[in-house]
């Protein structure tokens, strides 16, 4: 004797929640020649997580796949489903999971070591360097496919590289000119150093055969005039002109700094005979092993 088929159902005791399936409005007026039929499914519950939270989704749908459109979440692009397959029936209370997939495309700059060359310079001395030209990194660029799962990453896969700029080497020059201090602590740079017998001499008529009035008295081999500082040598050693330093052993002062410019007759292999301006200086120097020093021109 209702009207409608909502009065009918409450009548009946047969109450329709939000999220059933009816196949007739419930306001629909009942017709009273005709069979009035309606068709109710209940909604059951499906428990979906993703984005790291759960979402209850009421549905009467048949299949997982049906469910999925109507629901609030649902997997996009490469998104993985997982608990069950799109067309897997829905059961109540289902759990399933939406696992978000993302592709994407990352460029990520590294740094180029530059090289260290190295270079050796006479204008340098022994154990000192320069660098002349300063080093520059290069930078690389690397593509990757990335791909990653609920925001963790998986997988990398390099896609190419390039190259967006060249180091530029770093040059240091090195020295190669070889050092000492002097006793008065001056910088002396030199190519070899040779252990020698020294003596010395002076000008007097003894020794060079010559008296003060000649010409030649006091005229070295080279033809400069003698003085401290003025060594004599064997030419087949040390060439005449060229310039050294004579260094004496233990506290004694060196002769210091000379030049090669006379020659004798017991001058021979490593020998060298140093002028001293008085017969008294020359005897008290006597005979000593030295070294001497050949220095560089740079």
């Amino acid at each position: 004797m209702k009207n409608t088929f909502k009065e009918t159902l409450e009548q009946n005791d047969i109450a329709v929640n939000t999220f059933d399936y009816i196949s007739i409005p419930l306001e629909t007026d009942l017709q009273r020649t005709k069979l009035n039929e309606i068709y109710i499914k209940r909604a059951v519950p499906v428990y979906i997580t993703a984005d790291e939270k759960q979402t209850k989704v009421m549905t009467y749908r048949n299949t997982v796949g049906e469910m999925l459109g109507d629901s609030p979440v649902r997997p996009e692009g490469s998104d993985r489903l997982e608990g069950a397959q799109l067309t897997d029936p829905v059961k109540s209370d289902m759990a399933l999971r939406i696992v978000r997939v993302d592709e994407s495309v990352v460029s990520e700059k590294e740094d180029i070591p530059y090289l260290v060359q190295r270079k050796a310079s006479k204008k340098l001395d022994e154990g000192t360097q320069k660098v002349v030209q300063i080093g520059k990194q290069g930078v690389l660029e690397k593509q990757y496919k990335v791909v990653t799962q609920d925001g963790q990453e998986v997988s990398r896969q390099l896609l190419k590289e390039t190259v967006m700029q060249d180091p530029v080497k770093m040059i240091v020059e090195f020295g190669t000119v070889m050092n000492f201090k002097t006793s008065r602590g001056d910088s002396v740079r030199y190519n070899k150093v040779i252990d020698m017998r020294a003596t010395a001499y002076t000008s007097s008529f003894e020794e060079t055969g010559k008296a003060p009035g000649d010409p030649l008295y006091g005229i070295t081999a080279s033809g400069v005039k003698a003085r401290r500082g003025v060594i004599a040598v064997d030419p087949r050693v040390i060439p005449l002109g060229t310039r050294v330093y004579v260094e004496l052993p233990g506290k004694t002062p060196d002769y210091g700094f000379a030049v090669a410019a006379d020659v004798g007759g017991g001058i021979k292999g490593n020998r060298v005979d140093l002028y001293y301006e008085s017969k008294a200086d020359a005897m008290q120097f006597g005979r000593r092993n030295v070294k001497v020093y050949i220095l560089s021109e740079n």
